[in-house]
């Protein structure tokens, strides 16, 4: 029978196929018991869930783990077809986003992937760019070559010197940021070395330049923490496979974060996943004591609430806010700083418009 608690549920159970140590046997136990007793409703609940998450291939391909291989029952068919469709559109999605990259590029505008190839081997469901070059060059290029359509932009893609466009053929939106991250533009600090220091990954039979480990922190960072206040299952899973593949130079991220007045929002959104981790696995992620002393909360302040695990607004997210508007007005950037100081009145517009209309989209 479905309850109000029935979401929280689906995502513990989530969490449990994507965080837990399949060594285990109690948590390995409890989870074989759920998948072998799903019917249709249930699954489709935990798909669409999944979906929202960014982790349908990496929670389905371990359900599927509990069936054996000559085994045919529906909940077995329904898993398989939900691997089989999520892949068939990250090939297609992937297929475009190498000749889009490639395409900048031979136009003029270095390019690379941010945020979408995080979640390998999901995908996000937008296509992530960032490149410095000029929007006239990017827009043309985008428009000549691919029949793309900028997309309608909102106050707050403006502020952000962001474009989504829509390319035909393609479902998802490519979302392009120039010269400039964070909700209003506001951090060029950290763009400035974006490019120098990508590197190339190989997926399939393409090529694609991502970011260096502390620019993937920084950037979830600033999504997580500093615009939407909320942290998805992909978000934890990602992070800490970053973290415990030893590559990341912290000395390095906390010089770039506290530059861009976010490394307590850093500290804080490493130590929430830590803890997360270490709900499932009775052992969270290593992070040297710079990390989690700079950290202004954990993982108990954050909540389960309508699809995600949700970061306390007021006074945590408040304060973080705070912290990175001080540091750009100490360190002179006036102009970052009066972006940043918009912040507050464009979440109340969206919010207002949300309420009327029930879409934020022109605002936010």
């Amino acid at each position: 029978m479905e309850t109000s608690r029935q979401p929280e549920i689906d995502f513990h159970f989530l969490s449990e196929l994507v965080l837990t140590d399949p060594a285990s046997s109690v948590p390995t136990n409890r989870i074989a018991e759920t998948v072998l007793d799903l019917n249709r409703s249930k699954f489709e609940s935990i798909a669409e869930l999944a979906a929202k998450n960014h982790v349908i291939i990496r929670a389905f391909s371990a359900m599927s783990q509990f069936y054996k291989i000559d085994e045919r029952t529906d909940v077995a068919h329904w898993v398989l077809l939900a691997i089989e469709e999520e892949n068939s559109r990250i090939r297609h999605a992937l297929g475009f986003l190498n000749r889009i990259c490639t395409t900048l590029e031979e136009n003029g505008c270095p390019v690379t992937v941010i945020k979408s190839l995080d979640h390998w081997p999901d995908l996000g469901s937008d296509l992530d760019l960032y490149t410095d070059a000029e929007p006239a060059h990017v827009v043309n290029a985008m428009v000549a070559n691919f029949g793309a359509k900028v997309d309608q932009r909102s106050w707050g893609d403006r502020l952000a010197n962001k474009w989504n466009f829509i390319v035909p053929g393609l479902p998802q939106l490519v979302e392009i940021h120039i010269g400039r991250l964070g909700q209003t533009g506001e951090q060029t600090a950290v763009s400035e070395s974006l490019l120098r220091r990508t590197r190339v990954i190989n997926i399939g039979q393409y090529s694609f330049r991502v970011l260096a480990p502390e620019d993937r922190i920084i950037i979830s960072t600033l999504q997580r923490m500093y615009r939407h206040f909320y942290i998805r299952l992909c978000d934890v899973i990602d992070n800490a496979t970053l973290l415990e593949s030893e590559c990341v130079d912290f000395a390095y991220l906390r010089s770039l974060g506290s530059a861009a007045g976010i490394w307590e929002g850093i500290a804080t959104y490493l130590t929430v996943i830590s803890g997360y981790i270490e709900s499932f696995r009775g052992q969270g992620i290593a992070l040297p004591a710079v990390v989690t002393g700079s950290a202004k909360f954990g993982v108990k302040k954050v909540h389960y609430r309508r699809d995600f695990l949700r970061v306390p607004i007021l006074p945590d997210s408040l304060n973080l806010y705070a912290s990175e508007l001080k540091t750009l007005l100490l360190r002179g950037q006036v102009r970052n700083s009066l972006r940043l100081s918009l912040l507050p009145g464009l979440a109340t517009a969206a919010a207002l418009e949300l309420k009327i209309t029930g879409s934020d989209k022109g605002i936010w």
